[in-house]
């Protein structure tokens, strides 16, 4: 039975706890962070650095195939390493790669400085992404649905707000993109660090 009260007890209780709250920002910052991509990818490989639009596709697909990767390995090596020890990777990478797009806004290098940094990036979303909800819903058991609908509400949320920053931002410029993954990486991590490591 549908009841309000506990139902927003339940959500008031996932907020407020600092492990959960960790994990549900930890997975809504990686994921705002491709948001960013998706939002200004377009107009930074062919408005600035020159790619024809109709090779966008190709550098796009190399994102999902990144994705697809590091979904195969996660799928493998979770089984051995466990959810904690992936995420600790996942957001490893990403932060890596999130510095190597800052350095490659910094000292210029160009597409092709950037390119593998945004691939490293949304490949890791998927490890993130799974590994955090996974150890979430593992804390919760009895409330599963409750807290796999606020992290995805959460998740969503903040990708939206992050695309909306940046739509609202100068077009012709990389900086945008490049703050808002850099950052969102750095958030992503501080999230766990600070917050669920010790989970």
């Amino acid at each position: 039975p549908l009841r309000f009260k506990t139902t927003l007890k339940n959500y008031y209780k996932l907020f407020t706890n600092p492990v959960s709250f960790g994990l549900i920002f930890c997975g809504a910052f990686s994921f705002a962070g491709m948001f960013a991509f998706i939002t200004a990818g377009s107009f930074v490989y062919i408005d600035i650095f020159g790619v024809a639009p109709e090779s966008f596709g190709y550098l796009f697909a190399l994102n999902v195939i990144g994705m697809v990767l590091m979904t195969s390995f996660n799928g493998r090596a979770v089984r051995k390493m466990g959810s904690h020890w992936m995420l600790r990777f996942g957001l490893s990478c990403q932060t890596i790669a999130g510095i190597a797009l800052f350095a490659s806004w910094l000292f210029d290098w160009g597409l092709w400085g950037i390119v593998p940094s945004i691939i490293l990036f949304v490949g890791t979303i998927s490890i993130i992404g799974s590994n955090s909800m996974g150890l979430l819903l593992n804390n919760y058991p009895a409330m599963a649905g409750t807290a796999s609908s606020l992290a995805g509400t959460l998740r969503f949320g903040t990708g939206a707000v992050v695309s909306a920053v940046i739509a609202m931002l100068p077009s012709g410029h990389l900086w945008p993109m490049v703050f808002a993954m850099f950052g969102s990486a750095i958030l992503s991590l501080s999230s766990y660090w600070l917050l669920s490591r010790k989970a």
